[in-house]
């Protein structure tokens, strides 16, 4: 992925996703769950207390909104390059974007142009 990275927040809570998340993670960093995930899942655990690598989660975002989109407003976080897709909101148009959300591949964020 080009560098180290500190933190991972898995907003999905699939096996998968946490996993990816677990395993690039850097060493003594953090893995956030986001909301509710799966209940049952098969993580890569041994390898990331190996690494310490701190799984965390929060599920409640009261008074977070601001935070977030100061964040966003002052460029401390950038959230550009997570849309991944856009289209317009034609029926033939809103059918493609689920389609490509629903298959992944590099499918990160599918907005709407309205």
């Amino acid at each position: 992925m080009g560098s180290d990275i500190d933190v991972s927040f898995d907003c999905v809570g699939f096996s998968k996703t946490m996993s990816t998340a677990l395993n690039s993670t850097r060493l003594g960093g953090k893995v956030c769950l986001v909301g509710m995930g799966h209940d049952q899942m098969t993580l890569p655990l041994t390898s990331a207390s190996a690494r310490e690598v701190d799984v965390v989660s929060v599920f409640r975002y009261k008074d977070t909104w601001p935070l977030c989109i100061e964040f966003m407003r002052s460029g401390k976080i950038d959230v550009k390059p997570l849309i991944t897709h856009r289209f317009g909101f034609s029926q033939k148009e809103v059918e493609e974007a689920f389609e490509v959300s629903a298959r992944g591949g590099n499918a990160i964020k599918v907005m709407f142009n309205l």
